[in-house]
């Protein structure tokens, strides 16, 4: 906290964001403005949605100081980018960017709030360190709700690749290093993204669509078509890395391919391919177009690949853990606020476990230190919530008050719609 300390104009405003960390790294269930004020012994949640909505502090420098500490802390020689988004499920059309789209959460199209994230990944560990609202083009083109919701007026329409882009750079541009750029299908098929990565010297493994059309000495083709034409001895069985159940072993393969036209970077031409992979039980494949400045083997290109699932991992965790996805505020600042904070405290976890790997060995026969782990012992020796009966009394008659005035408040609105 001591880093993010300066970007607040007011000791208050510190404070409170100390206790909204806090609570974030907590064993709550369910973590918002309410439970949090309840576990800091705050006598109302009044403080902090003052926090996330009107105080004023720096949201955009602790992003930065969030991204350098993460590069501090976990940053090796082999470390790359991986951007992805997620979906979070909402109910009405009020918070900001909500509408029906399709979102991986579900897996199917949903009344859903999506952003972008950018994940640091190394050796040591992975943690998010960027993220962007997607503000769909119906929000984008409505002032009324715009202005509602609190969207700044410099905030126009952005696709999600578009938002990557704008993350990667970001990134780049404050000094982090990074080898490899992963990402899914919406980011391999953007050329702009591509270019950009080419232009910058960072190598990519970007997923595509098997029905991606890639250039050849030939002409185009479809990539499993390309895939289909190739002899059994030009495939190999290597492991994509470790996952829950051991080595993740596939089929791989690699092919060169040709630049799109006017997409040579200023740097020079590089090493292009499209990566292969085939499910040794189904035969289900998946495609990646990869470029890099000098040629690399493909057991490289294979751990790349690989590694682009450990955004699923930061996600997973950081909305178990630190409740990324569990906010109810429905205003632009609110929502970057909120991110920002279950980042920071994600990253925390990040940072000990690494740590805790590093400096003590692994007994044998134990599985290494996780952030599960390390959350539940955080949460046994560190952090005590305020427990008194007297408090709990407080938040127990709040509560029911609150209840209360919003079923009052719900029937005089279905009555006066009647009316």
């Amino acid at each position: 906290m001591a880093r993010i300390a300066s970007r607040f104009a007011r000791l208050e405003s510190r404070r409170l964001a100390r206790d909204a960390v806090a609570g974030l790294m907590s064993g709550l269930a369910v973590k918002n403005c309410w439970t949090l004020a309840e576990h800091a012994g705050h006598d109302s949640p009044d403080g902090l949605q003052h926090l996330l909505r009107k105080a004023k502090w720096d949201t955009d420098g602790v992003r930065d100081d969030l991204r350098r500490y993460v590069v501090e802390r976990l940053g090796t020689v082999d470390t790359m980018l991986v951007v992805v988004e997620t979906g979070d499920l909402k109910k009405g059309a009020h918070a900001v960017g909500v509408q029906r789209q399709y979102t991986g959460t579900a897996g199917r199209i949903e009344n859903a709030q999506v952003a972008v994230y950018l994940t640091y990944a190394s050796a040591d560990g992975h943690a998010l360190i960027d993220r962007e609202l997607y503000l769909p083009r119906v929000w984008a083109d409505d002032t009324d709700r715009r202005e509602q919701a609190g969207v700044p007026a410099t905030v126009k329409f952005a696709t999600k690749p578009a938002l990557a882009t704008e993350m990667i750079t970001r990134a780049l541009d404050a000094g982090v290093t990074a080898r490899w750029v992963a990402g899914d299908e919406v980011y391999g098929a953007d050329p702009k993204l591509r270019k950009t990565l080419e232009d910058r010297g960072v190598g990519y493994a970007l997923a595509v669509a098997c029905s991606h059309p890639v250039r050849t000495g030939v002409g185009k083709i479809r990539a499993d078509a390309l895939a289909a034409s190739l002899l059994s001895k030009a495939w190999q069985r290597l492991s994509a890395g470790n996952g829950s159940k051991g080595p993740r072993f596939y089929d791989w393969t690699w092919i060169s391919i040709e630049p799109e036209p006017g997409a040579v970077p200023s740097g020079g031409r590089g090493q292009r391919w499209l990566l292969v992979r085939r499910n040794n039980a189904t035969g289900e494949l998946a495609c990646y177009r990869c470029w890099s400045r000098a040629p690399v083997p493909l057991c490289e290109l294979v751990c790349v690949a690989g590694r682009r699932w450990t955004i699923e991992e930061s996600f997973q965790a950081s909305k178990t853990l630190t409740g990324l996805d569990q906010h109810q505020v429905r205003r632009w600042t609110s929502w970057h606020r909120w991110t920002i904070l279950a980042m920071l405290a994600y990253a925390l976890l990040a940072v000990l476990t690494a740590t805790e790997r590093a400096e003590t060995p692994t007994p044998r026969g134990l599985i290494a230190l996780t952030c599960n782990e390390i959350h539940r012992l955080f949460n046994t020796l560190i952090v005590e919530p305020i427990r008194d009966l007297r408090h709990r009394l407080h938040w127990s008659t709040r509560r029911r008050r609150h209840q209360h005035r919003a079923r009052i408040s719900h029937y005089q609105r279905r009555e006066a719609f009647l009316a």
